[in-house]
């Protein structure tokens, strides 16, 4: 059966992160995405130009339109919008007994904020019902480090794109240690805008297709690796990555 992921996020049109990447992100490893929109967002690869978050009863709306009809089997979390909406998605997801990925999304690729000291307050709830939570390492640092998110019960994807050095380290942990880590070369590249989102829905694919929880991982590490590689080089800033890996089923056809 195709897993369902609804995707709780705010919309980039510049279509490298945020909803989007999600969609594709979901697709193209198998998966039927479903959204929430938190929030809109007018960015490119320069920055974020202007945003605007979507009134929280909306976002329930649109929850409780994809859950009445057409179910879930995991969650992706990312930009939430506000605090309030943030608080108001938390009470909805705790009924749910599925696998909960949440991204907590604080600043883009280009620097500049994605949430205001409230709605990064509202995020404990958040971590309370997640099943993963996937900071990078400034993200990590804001929310008090690797023992305070663990504290919330859930598992941290430590992910270690922000640290210095040749080689990037990602670590999967539980609160009884570490479970795996990987380690890659550090791509010589500034095309890696959502690089974060991706990560975080192709982790929820794999859970909510019943990978264990590892492997879910290791396939999620590998699929953004492989789409930086294949990143298309749009834009004059931090580019998108390439979902798509390079792929046209149509050359394929036709071949």
């Amino acid at each position: 059966m195709t897993p369902r992921i609804l995707i709780i996020a705010g919309s980039d049109s510049g279509g490298g992160a945020g909803i989007q990447a999600d969609i594709k992100t979901v697709t193209m490893l198998g998966g039927h995405a479903m959204t929430a929109i938190t929030a809109i967002t007018a960015q490119n690869t320069l920055g974020v130009q202007a945003v605007m978050p979507v009134p929280t009863d909306m976002v329930l709306a649109q929850i409780e339109s994809v859950l009445s009809d057409i179910g879930v089997d995991a969650v992706k979390i990312g930009m939430i919008g506000s605090a309030e909406t943030a608080n108001a998605v938390a009470t909805v997801l705790e009924g749910l007994d599925v696998p909960i990925v949440f991204d907590p999304v604080m600043v883009a690729t280009s620097g500049d904020a994605l949430a205001d000291a409230d709605t990064i307050a509202a995020f404990e709830r958040l971590m309370r019902i997640a099943s993963m939570v996937t900071p990078n390492l400034p993200e990590l640092a804001a929310l008090g480090g690797e023992d305070a998110v663990l504290a919330h019960g859930g598992h941290l994807v430590a992910k270690g794109g922000h640290a210095e050095g040749h080689w990037i380290v990602d670590r999967l942990l539980s609160p009884n240690g570490e479970i795996a880590r990987l380690e890659g070369k550090r791509f010589d590249t500034e095309d890696t805008h959502g690089t974060g989102c991706t990560l975080a829905s192709a982790l929820a694919c794999g859970l909510g297709s019943g990978k264990p929880i590892k492997e879910a991982f290791e396939q999620a590490v590998r699929f953004v690796r492989i789409a930086i590689l294949a990143a298309p080089g749009l834009g004059e800033g931090n580019g998108p990555i390439g979902h798509h890996l390079g792929y046209v089923p149509f050359d394929e056809l036709e071949g």
